[in-house]
């Protein structure tokens, strides 16, 4: 069960919309769209005053229709939230060791973000095998990836970062990318 079963969200949502809600009245339209685009997946990013109140009326809302997960958790309180909201999966930008045990404790999927060889060992020595690589178009997108399935081939990503409509097939394409993140879903 690594990471809480992240790799069955993943596997089902080949493309997690991310979310930063800055208004309540956002949040209906906003989940409507993605169902009507067969859409049944987001992840909410704890970037404004709202999140947390955009992420409890997506869960009381839409539910049973759509898997809730909150971006951007970089600490214990945020991870305690999400447990309290009851969201499906849980995205973190990078590593802390400070809240390995508080992710795998929560009994919530959870997905945390890498960019270099030295992070993906780090998770990896934890028993992980799926990560965020973030921001992709940063860290050597395609090529990293690339570079990064030769070098651990059990392991499975979620890019996110300046990945386009243009660009999200070719990540999809990849044997080691498991789905794929971004915001160009809801532009």
């Amino acid at each position: 069960m690594t990471q809480n079963n992240i790799r069955v969200i993943l596997e089902k949502h080949k493309l997690i919309p991310v979310v930063t809600f800055n208004a309540l009245d956002e949040v209906q339209p906003m989940i409507e769209k993605l169902l009507a685009n067969n859409i049944h997946c987001i992840e909410i990013t704890l970037r404004t005053p709202i999140a947390f109140d955009a992420i409890a009326e997506t869960v009381s809302k839409f539910g049973d229709k759509i898997d809730v997960g909150i971006g951007t958790v970089i600490n214990a309180q945020q991870i305690q939230k999400a447990i309290d909201l009851n969201v499906k999966f849980m995205v973190s930008p990078g590593l802390n060791a400070a809240i390995f045990d508080d992710l795998e404790n929560s009994n919530i999927a959870f997905i945390p973000g890498v960019a270099t060889p030295s992070e993906i060992m780090t998770g990896i020595a934890k028993g992980w095998d799926t990560f965020k690589f973030f921001p992709a178009n940063l860290f050597g997108g395609k090529d990293a990836i690339k570079a990064y399935g030769q070098l651990f081939p059990n392991i499975k990503f979620c890019p996110t970062g300046g990945i386009t409509k243009d660009s999200f097939q070719e990540y999809l394409d990849m044997k080691n990318v498991i789905s794929v993140g971004g915001s160009w879903m809801v532009s």
